[in-house]
């Protein structure tokens, strides 16, 4: 069993109490009210532009091209086709550009994007790539999940995010960043394991409250 997997299993806890989360589980069955999922699309995105910035500098901070290009992929696949698609998601919510521009991070989105530009920032590149993992994988995880219940009928929009989710692609991706990390752990010290062991288990918890947040329609409070 390779690092990334140990990961998994320990925080299995929070994996599966976000799995658990009436946002998610709303998607899946049609349920959640249109607003929340508004709210959520609005702060996915601005959260996507700095998950940007953070795989710019994975790919700087890699230590060989092969890797370089990885990394790479990742943020032109994020950069010029998720953010893509999630701009004409949008649309047919009734969000336009403009109002996903304009919009302002939530206390959650603004900590969870400065934990993991920190990270990227002062942190080694199997540092960064964990950090990282909670999101890529566990989307991957969350989209196999809805898409293995089935598809809600009652709300075509929610199936569409659903089967993006679920796509080979997006798996790929998350099985390329799980390799990669379990490489630079089988190589590393335990201190450097311990960094990554650490920011993964706080980008975890980040992700079920990007959720939370979400459900909650979370706003400043002054």
């Amino acid at each position: 069993m390779g690092f990334s997997e140990e990961l998994r299993r320990e925080f299995a806890e929070i994996w599966d109490t976000e799995h658990q989360h009436p946002l998610v589980v709303g998607i899946g069955d049609g349920s959640l009210e249109l607003d929340k999922f508004r709210y959520y699309m609005r702060q996915d995105y601005i959260y996507l532009i700095d998950f940007c910035r953070v795989l710019s500098l994975a790919a700087a901070k890699a230590s060989d091209v092969e890797d370089m290009g990885w990394f790479a992929k990742l943020l032109d696949e994020t950069l010029n086709t998720e953010m893509a698609l999630h701009v004409g998601f949008c649309e047919d919510f009734g969000i336009s550009e403009a109002e996903l521009l304009s919009t302002q991070p939530s206390p959650t989105t603004l900590a969870y994007t400065r934990h993991l530009l920190q990270i990227a920032f002062s942190g080694g590149i199997g540092e960064i790539a964990t950090a990282m993992l909670p999101c890529s994988w566990g989307y991957s995880e969350i989209g196999q999940m809805l898409y293995d219940r089935g598809v809600p009928t009652n709300q075509p929009l929610y199936g569409r995010w659903i089967e993006m989710y679920n796509s080979p692609e997006f798996a790929a991706l998350a099985d390329w960043l799980r390799s990669f990390i379990n490489r630079v752990a089988d190589g590393c010290g335990e201190a450097e394991r311990e960094r990554m062991r650490e920011a993964f288990a706080v980008s975890s918890r980040y992700e079920y409250m990007f959720w939370d947040a979400a459900w909650r329609m979370e706003g400043w409070p002054v």
